[in-house]
């Protein structure tokens, strides 16, 4: 697949991989930071941004998306940065293909299954996402603003309305506005997308010793508990765990010039 991507800077390569329902334009910011002494490539990955759709959507699909971007670019290695679901994919890809990896940086998720015991709402909570942006009405959309009004009775938290405005788009063709999103597929593919990348994937492959690796967390985020760090541990024997405050999820966003220092930190 032929992924979107930012291209900024000189230097040794970071790729960064956003999460669910992220696109590279939320890391512009970050990009133009990290691009002071790197090449720094934001990709969109696909049913997101500006790269194609597909009727598939498992992480097996984004480590090969991955593998194609670092041929059709010549990157024979990079330091790898994966926000959330972007981390699981990060994680995925860098236990097939350790040659590449000079560093892996996981922003705000842990490999684990996000779908069994308290973790459950994970699930829950972004499939009553998905299913509120596909009830939304786009021929009642004259303009962006009508679109948080259909979220606005499911989606009470007005930053996740405001995250996912980022999504709509007008079509060029039809003047009419719809989501950038592959909803339907992210919908269908939830379970693999929440609860993938767990501990049991991880089986035949740890410990994972073969590259440095970061976990970033958000210290007002739910995502990476400390009863995960010992999961974590298990899997990178190795790994560094930073805690960056005032930052819950979107934590590049909320304390960059911490995340900067976290994702710069030599392992």
């Amino acid at each position: 697949m032929d992924l979107f991507y930012r291209k900024e800077g000189r230097g040794p390569v970071i790729i960064v991989i956003h999460g669910l329902y992220g696109s590279s334009d939320n890391w512009i910011s970050m990009s133009r930071r990290l691009a002071e002494n790197h090449t720094v490539y934001l990709i969109d990955q696909r049913n997101h941004g500006r790269s194609p759709s597909s009727d598939s959507h498992l992480y097996d699909d984004l480590k090969n998306d991955l593998t194609g971007f670092f041929t059709k670019h010549k990157i024979e290695k990079a330091t790898i940065l994966g926000h959330s679901m972007g981390g699981k994919a990060a994680m995925w890809f860098a236990a097939d293909y350790p040659e590449k990896v000079e560093k892996l940086v996981i922003a705000d998720i842990a490999p684990k299954d996000y779908c069994s015991g308290s973790d459950n709402s994970q699930f829950g909570m972004h499939r009553d996402i998905l299913r509120t942006m596909l009830e939304v009405d786009f021929g009642k959309v004259k303009k962006r603003s009508n679109v948080e009004e259909q979220l606005m009775p499911a989606i009470k938290d007005p930053r996740t309305r405001k995250f996912l405005l980022k999504n709509v788009a007008k079509d060029k063709h039809t003047k009419h506005y719809r989501w950038r999103l592959n909803v339907p597929v992210l919908l269908k593919n939830l379970e693999e997308i929440v609860c993938g990348v767990n501990e049991k994937w991880f089986e035949d492959r740890k410990p994972v010793t073969a590259y440095p690796v970061v976990f970033i967390r958000g210290m007002d985020s739910n995502y990476i508990m400390p009863e995960d760090e010992s999961l974590i541990k298990s899997i990178y024997p190795d790994s560094v765990i930073i805690d960056i405050p005032d930052a819950g999820h979107w934590l590049h966003a909320e304390n960059p010039d911490k995340f900067e220092e976290a994702v710069l930190r030599c392992c």
